[in-house]
């Protein structure tokens, strides 16, 4: 599943692509990944420009010259490929925006959706979904004041977006191995100093892996040299020695989550 970085790199190139950009067909090939008629949809996003692309937590948001609002989450399986006809992948199109010879495919929808929303439907969805970790008010106090009170384990606690938005499963692994600390540690256990690194890690991994376009290997576009740059230091490495110790990487199931970590060097 896309998290933070991806959607941050697909965000990054996707606004000088489409920015200002006015749409001029549009396709549903699915109606289940839309939340309101086909008709209503079409109506509403035809012969709109996009004036404005941002992203929160693991979401997308389109906004239109009319203030309505395209809220993408890709889920699992989900992607976008921008491009002309002849250029497409030879996957399942849901649903598809056109700006004029070039269209936005949105590829792989089966969990997620394009909904359109007005502004305070898209803030009505962010209610319950904590602080970015890489906004400048996301500070190492803010970051002990979040935790002062949780009592869970590490990796359960980063996966739930009302404590801190946009870290998934893979990126919670690469955050606990990068700051040495076992995902089923408790929160309450760390002291100032592990505090301080899983901060630290949190910033690093995270800004790591939009600097390197994210790990979703398929391109964005034709050409695109960007997506799908990071390389993971543990998640998926089973079995493979670890980058630090070079002990074998482990394997354990948590929260219904397949967990990568190195048991020698996270504590």
């Amino acid at each position: 599943m896309p998290e933070l970085p991806e959607m941050e790199t697909y965000k990054l190139l996707l606004r000088p692509l489409i920015g200002g950009q006015t749409i001029t067909e549009v396709t549903i090939n699915r109606e289940k990944s839309i939340n309101v008629p086909v008709e209503q949809f079409t109506s509403l996003v035809l012969n709109q420009k996009i004036k404005g692309i941002e992203r929160r937590a693991k979401y997308l948001v389109f906004q239109l010259q009319n203030d309505s609002n395209l809220l993408l989450h890709l889920m699992l399986g989900g992607r976008m490929f921008f491009g002309k006809e002849e250029d497409r992948p030879d996957r399942t199109v849901q649903v598809q925006l056109s700006f004029g010879n070039y269209h936005l495919y949105f590829i792989g929808l089966r969990l997620g959706y394009l909904h359109l929303l007005s502004h305070e439907m898209v803030q009505q969805e962010y209610q319950q979904i904590g602080p970015e970790p890489l906004d400048q008010n996301f500070s190492l106090h803010a970051f002990h004041t979040i935790m002062k009170d949780k009592r869970g384990g590490l990796k359960t606690t980063l996966l739930n977006q009302e404590v801190i938005a946009g870290i998934g499963n893979r990126y919670s692994d690469e955050i606990l191995w990068h700051a040495q600390l076992l995902p089923e540690r408790k929160i309450n256990e760390l002291d100032p100093d592990d505090l301080a690194r899983l901060y630290e890690s949190i910033q690093h991994i995270l800004q790591l892996g939009i600097q390197q376009g994210g790990y979703m290997e398929e391109p964005l576009f034709k050409g695109d040299g960007k997506t799908g740059g990071y390389e993971m230091y543990v998640h998926s490495r089973e079995g493979e020695n670890c980058r630090r110790c070079h002990s074998p990487i482990a394997i354990k199931e948590i929260s219904s989550r397949k967990t990568y970590f190195c048991q020698n060097c996270q504590h």
